[in-house]
């Protein structure tokens, strides 16, 4: 017979799908053993169920007394109720398995999929009677699988209601409250938990997501820290061993005095290496703006140094003191230049530093060093966070000038330092 078939082919379905669900509860379990292994809480790796239709297929179980109705034939129009029970299963199997993604639970193709479960399930129960009222449950689990939200409750409630009256229509109010109440516990304790476990992954990979994104950050403070350190330094003590060299066979004591420097400046670099790893690195203006004179001085370039204005802020100070130690870096190498101005300006808003040079240098090295390089681009990025700006290029007359803009005073100012953070 034409149900007979039907019910044979749903069996086989049946069948396959549990043995699909098996293969993916041993990959679950075996992901806790692994995680055992590893010493790490299975339960946190994977908190609830596992985040697939499986989960859910066991519970076509409670169908099975309207399934042996069928065999037994025990049931009025048997080939109705078997394409019955065909349609319903496979338009649960198709809500279930499409509950746990955000965009296809809230697909319209699953709303009508649950409306159409809904009027089949009203069509068996009335048109049976007895076991076949164990649908309503199973549409309640299909319905707190797929809503979540306010919906849910209303939903829960109305579908609790109308099962209890269709099975007062058809059998008795005993019938009603254990369908009515089966119903209800169905929809809403699926929905507590696969709601509740949604959310733990969902704040798992929220707070793994911020755990990256802090990782990303400290190494991108420290890559910046250590090529603004190392790239300053490196080019101090190149330019002053070369002075000492020079200075060597005419004048034993001004060599000496470079000597001097360079183990002053080596251990200078020491020092802000291991603050730099650990963390606590603060710039200072009046600091760089010293070690800019030594260095262009060494370098054989003029510096001229004006600063004017009010008095700035630490945080002002230290990104400022970056911007000297980059551009000034730049200067010794690339610049060929005999003369560098050093330029501060701060008003009652904003301050402006101005780092500029007479030399040609070298056009590709030059244009290296410009926002394009690294050391620029870097800072670029850190006065931009901090409300402020950074341009470098030719000058109109020659040379080349960088120029900072930052405000006197800003609440964004926290995270702009944050790769350069407070000392204790």
């Amino acid at each position: 017979m034409t149900w007979v078939s039907g019910v044979r082919c749903q069996l086989r379905a049946l069948r396959a799908e549990r043995r699909q669900w098996q293969a993916e509860h041993e990959r679950f379990r075996a992901a806790q053993r692994a995680a055992r292994k590893e010493g790490r809480d299975p339960d946190a790796e994977h908190p609830g169920p596992p985040p697939t239709g499986f989960t859910l297929l066991p519970w076509l179980l409670m169908g099975m007394g309207a399934f042996s109705n069928l065999l037994q034939g025990r049931t009025t129009s048997p080939w109705i109720g078997g394409v019955g029970l065909v349609t319903f299963n496979t338009l649960y199997i198709y809500v279930t398995f499409r509950s746990f993604r955000r965009e296809t639970r809230e697909a319209a193709s699953t709303r009508v999929a649950l409306l159409l479960m809904a009027l089949v399930t009203t069509g068996l129960a009335l048109g049976y009677g007895g076991d076949w009222l164990m649908f309503f449950p199973l549409l309640g689990l299909a319905v707190g699988a797929a809503l979540r939200g306010p919906w849910l409750g209303r939903a829960g409630l109305l579908l609790t209601v109308y099962a209890a009256s269709v099975s007062a229509v058809r059998g008795d109010w005993g019938d009603a409250t254990n369908i009515g109440y089966a119903t209800f516990l169905s929809s809403m304790v699926t929905a507590a938990i696969l709601g509740l476990s949604e959310a733990v992954r969902e704040l798992r990979a929220a707070r793994e997501e911020l755990a990256r994104r802090a990782v990303e950050k400290e190494r991108l403070r420290f890559s910046r820290d250590l090529h603004d350190l190392l790239g300053h330094t490196l080019s101090v003590i190149v330019v002053k061993s070369e002075a000492a060299r020079r200075l060597a066979a005419r004048d034993l004591d001004a060599a000496l005095g470079q000597i001097a420097d360079i183990e002053s400046v080596g251990r200078q670099a020491l020092t802000e290496i291991r603050e730099a790893v650990t963390g606590y690195r603060e710039g200072s203006l009046a600091t760089e703006l010293s070690r800019a004179r030594s260095a262009l001085s060494a370098a054989s370039i003029e510096p001229v140094v004006r600063q004017s204005g009010v008095p700035l802020e630490p945080q002002t100070e230290a990104l400022l003191g970056w911007v000297v130690r980059e551009a000034v870096t730049n200067v010794v190498r690339h610049s060929d230049a005999s003369r560098c101005e050093i330029t501060v300006d701060s008003g009652a808003e904003r301050a402006v530093l101005t780092v500029s040079d007479n030399g040609g240098g070298r056009p590709v090295r030059r244009s290296e060093a410009g926002i394009g390089g690294t050391g620029l681009k870097g800072l670029t990025e850190r006065l931009a966070a901090a409300g402020g700006s950074l341009r470098a290029g030719p000058a109109p007359r020659g040379g080349f000038t960088v120029t900072a803009e930052l405000p006197v005073a800003s609440a964004e100012f926290a995270d702009a330092v944050a790769t350069a953070p407070r000392a204790r």
